[in-house]
Parts: C-alpha cells; sequence; structure tokens
C-alpha cells in the first residue's frame, strides 16, 4: 500500500498512475483520498514496485510530491489481475 501526499489531485495523477502501472505489469488499484492524498494498492515483482515507486514519487512534472508512504500488507490479501481506478475514499 502507498499513499502519495502533496499536489497529487485535480492533475490526472491517478490516470497517468493507472498507464504506468499498466506498462510496468504492476495490478492493484489507484483512489483519491478525501484528505487530498492518493493511494494505492501495488502488486508485482520487488523490481516492478520499486520502478513504479519511483515514478509515484517523480514521474509526473506536474505533481508535487511532499510524502511517499509504503507499508508492505501482510497476507492474507485479494490478487488483482489488472490495474484500475477506484472511486475516492
Amino acid at each position: 500500500m502507498v499513499r502519495v501526499r502533496g499536489r497529487v489531485q485535480g492533475i490526472g495523477y491517478r490516470e497517468a498512475c493507472v498507464h504506468r502501472a499498466q506498462a510496468l505489469g504492476i495490478t492493484g488499484w489507484v483512489r483519491n483520498r478525501m484528505d487530498e492524498s492518493v493511494e494505492a494498492m501495488l502488486q508485482g515483482s520487488p523490481e516492478q514496485l520499486a520502478d513504479m515507486c519511483d515514478w509515484l514519487r517523480d514521474g509526473m512534472p506536474a505533481a508535487l510530491v511532499d510524502e511517499l508512504d509504503v507499508t508492505q500488507v501482510q497476507p492474507p490479501f485479494p490478487r488483482f489481475d489488472h490495474f484500475d481506478r477506484l472511486p475516492t475514499l
């Protein structure tokens, strides 16, 4: 689970995140949070996840990421077969 804080809403960040995750072969989801952060559940190889976290931090020029919190989710957890954008929580 990744939480991204900063200027990441209202700039197409989630849509770009979906495209980047799909390009890397990552499964899971991304959604806006009411506190103006973005949350993502990412599943993939360690290399894929590292690449995605690098992108979440620095990959979108319009974003100003102040903080990137990564939390490993312990099993059991659902397995995803694609990457989606979810409604705001």
